[in-house]
């Protein structure tokens, strides 16, 4: 009977039987903080990442607005060029005939459409 009682002692202690009240009254309490410790963690990250992106956006800004000033500066020093010619409209292909004129020389030509 001695090892009986041991062995129920085993069966005790073992993790399959459900918890007392205290203990998941403390995880419930450690599960809340962890999900506000991740929430406090995600928020900093997002106010990281917010913050290096105003940081890239306020360089990239300036770099335009250097970029632009140097631009302007060429330009304005550099003569403008001459515009070129004016560009020839082309000339007509047929001579300006009728559509009949048209058709009458495609089925002189054996084009039957």
């Amino acid at each position: 009977m001695r090892w009986q009682s041991g062995l129920f002692q085993i069966l005790l202690s073992s993790a399959d039987l459900p918890k007392k009240d205290g203990d998941m009254a403390d995880d419930s309490k450690r599960q809340e903080a962890n999900g506000k410790f991740a929430k406090l963690q995600r928020t900093q990250t997002a106010q990281r990442a917010t913050a290096e992106y105003e940081i890239e956006a306020a360089a990239l800004r300036a770099k335009t607005e250097r970029l632009r000033a140097l631009r302007l500066e060429r330009d304005g020093v550099a003569p403008k060029p001459a515009p070129g010619a004016p560009k020839q409209k082309s000339k007509k292909r047929g001579g300006g005939g009728s559509l009949s004129a048209f058709l009458d020389g495609q089925a002189k030509e054996g084009r039957n459409g």
